[in-house]
């Protein structure tokens, strides 16, 4: 199971929220944080940001990679299309997660684009409940894209990343973050080198 970090949750969390005023959490059992449903807002709607950008993209734009992978006999890796890859996770992971009334709302709302006029239509419902239906689809996909395993898609930048990283930080027992601050560069040398 994932563990939050009230940092990280305090990062994401909407500053208005009415429920956890800003930190994130929603409450505490067992000396557990659980989440606020504003911070898990805030993960699906980063994970739909990179989902747009690499579905924006299309297909077969960016040239396959090699990753290599440190474990294993052979120390060798796998050839593949990360982009893609995170687009197929997208929707399988939501279309697994949903039932099949609330996968068909994300379908035309989400990836078709659809306004809440029509949906509403579609749906035969009205706008204050087609809304409270978008926030839940929000709420649980936004749970799932941060405790997926062993791949997350929340942070994204972290789903492109080389996992030799991911299996490093788990060989070394240290735990893995969903923000960390990017790490100072060393100056480079101004003027002539010798």
């Amino acid at each position: 199971m994932k563990e939050w970090r009230e940092s990280e949750l305090q990062y994401l969390a909407y500053v208005r929220c009415t429920t956890c005023k800003g930190s994130g959490v929603r409450r505490r059992v067992r000396e557990e944080l659980v989440p606020c449903r504003c911070s898990l807002r805030a993960i699906f709607r980063a994970c739909f940001e990179r989902f747009r950008l690499c579905h924006e993209r299309g297909k077969f734009k960016q040239p396959a990679a090699f990753d290599r992978t440190p474990t294993g006999k052979t120390n060798r890796g796998t050839w593949g299309r990360k982009e893609e890859e995170y687009v197929a996770d997208f929707e399988l992971v939501a279309r697994r997660t949903l039932d099949p009334w609330h996968y068909r709302l994300f379908r035309w709302y989400f990836l078709l684009g659809a306004g809440w006029k029509l949906c509403a239509q579609r749906l035969r419902i009205d706008r204050g409940n087609l809304y409270h239906a978008v926030y839940r689809i929000e709420e649980r996909l936004g749970f799932q894209f941060a405790t997926l395993e062993p791949y997350a898609l929340y942070p994204p930048r972290d789903y492109f990343a080389l996992h030799f990283r991911e299996t490093s930080r788990a060989a070394t027992g240290q735990g893995q973050s969903l923000y960390d601050p990017p790490k100072p560069r060393a100056p480079r040398p101004v003027g002539p080198t010798a």
